[in-house]
């Protein structure tokens, strides 16, 4: 599985990073680093749940950014 992150910079200066491929895995984080790590580990949180409740695996996890 390949997700692209997407990013967006809030006029506050917070960075949002988005995985649109996943629906509802945003995340803030105060530099672009920060919301990158931070998307990362919810879209594996995400990605996990849903292995387990339908039993599926799955061989391989990448993401790129936008």
């Amino acid at each position: 599985m390949n997700f692209k992150i997407e990013f967006e910079r809030e006029d506050d200066g917070r960075w949002i990073a988005e995985i649109s491929e996943l629906p509802g895995v945003m995340a803030y984080g105060a530099t672009k680093d920060e919301a990158e790590a931070a998307v990362e580990a919810l879209a594996l949180r995400v990605i996990a749940d849903r292995i387990e409740a339908e039993k599926v695996g799955q061989k391989t996890i990448s993401f790129a950014t936008a």
